[in-house]
């Protein structure tokens, strides 16, 4: 008799431990560069054992980690109102030339405008109906900044007023049309909306499972494992579904085509129904308006 094996990656308990020494041992020194050989040291493993199942475990590298904690607490003091050079420099960046080299790509936003809370950007909107509920969807000069869905417009647009409290909202439906039709060719098969550009705070993780996210081709899914694997960290599945929920432009990264590994839906910020609504839509098991107005009139 053969015994059958789960296909996905096992973590065992040593590691873990391992891997929580490590994370607490970065965490104790976010003002230092912390080299992968003192990091092995500390943890008692050798350098390419703690790479490979840091990486494993949580998406990063132990070099990468340290940037985006570096990158977080630099958020977290320009969110609190405290400038840009001061914020740098207590985070642990050891010049303003690093930060801007390394920290603003990943904060989508330059950092005085993330600090502002959008303060001297101007961010068109536009509301619509579509068929699988209301559509806000705004842009920065620079690309997406936002698409949600719901069921009522001015909920929405509340939504979008407290993210970004301090930038002038516009609303542009005739500018934006390009980007309404874009969103309701999307619902009828045109994957065009996924190649648009985006302006996007994500960490770099989140950022890597984005980009997956927007290569699934219509119509198809990809597990939330499958997703893992592809960007190299087969363990992290769990924080691959952190990042689908944290994506702020629905449709433009598909994340509605993430699935459980049993095939089950997951989750989905705008509501499971929406959900199964666009996999039916991709999978052509949901008529459009056109093809149901022929079936009537064909009967």
């Amino acid at each position: 008799m053969t015994s059958s094996t789960s296909a996905r990656p096992r973590t065992d308990t040593g590691t873990t431990a391992m891997v929580e020494r490590a994370r607490r041992f970065l965490d104790g020194h976010s003002g230092e560069h912390v080299t992968l050989a003192q990091l092995a040291q500390a943890v008692g493993v050798s350098p390419s054992h703690l790479q490979r199942r840091f990486k494993q475990a949580t998406g990063l590298s132990p070099l990468d980690y340290q940037r985006e904690h570096r990158l977080t607490r630099a958020k977290q003091l320009m969110g609190a109102g405290h400038g840009v050079t001061r914020a740098v420099f207590e985070a642990g960046y050891g010049s303003l030339s690093r930060f801007y080299e390394n920290g603003t790509e990943r904060l989508g936003m330059r950092a005085k405008d993330y600090r502002a809370r959008g303060k001297g950007l101007t961010i068109d909107y536009c509301i619509f109906p579509t068929r699988i509920g209301m559509v806000l969807a705004a842009a920065t000069e620079r690309g997406l900044c936002a698409i949600r869905i719901g069921d009522d417009g001015p909920l929405l647009m509340q939504a979008l007023a407290q993210e970004f409290s301090a930038a002038s909202l516009r609303r542009s439906d005739a500018s934006l049309a390009g980007l309404q039709r874009a969103v309701l060719a999307f619902m009828d098969g045109d994957d065009s909306l996924t190649r648009l550009p985006l302006d996007l705070q994500g960490t770099v993780f989140q950022r890597r499972v984005w980009q997956a996210l927007r290569d699934i081709p219509a119509g198809k899914t990809r597990t939330y494992g499958d997703i893992a694997a592809q960007i190299g960290a087969p363990a992290a599945v769990r924080a691959v579904g952190s990042a689908c929920a944290a994506n702020p432009v629905a449709l433009a990264i598909p994340c509605h085509r993430a699935l459980r590994a049993d095939g089950g839906l997951g989750g989905y910020a705008w509501g499971l129904a929406r959900k199964e609504q666009l996999l039916a839509l991709e999978a052509g098991t949901l008529p459009s308006p056109a093809r149901r107005r022929q079936q009537r009139s064909r009967g």
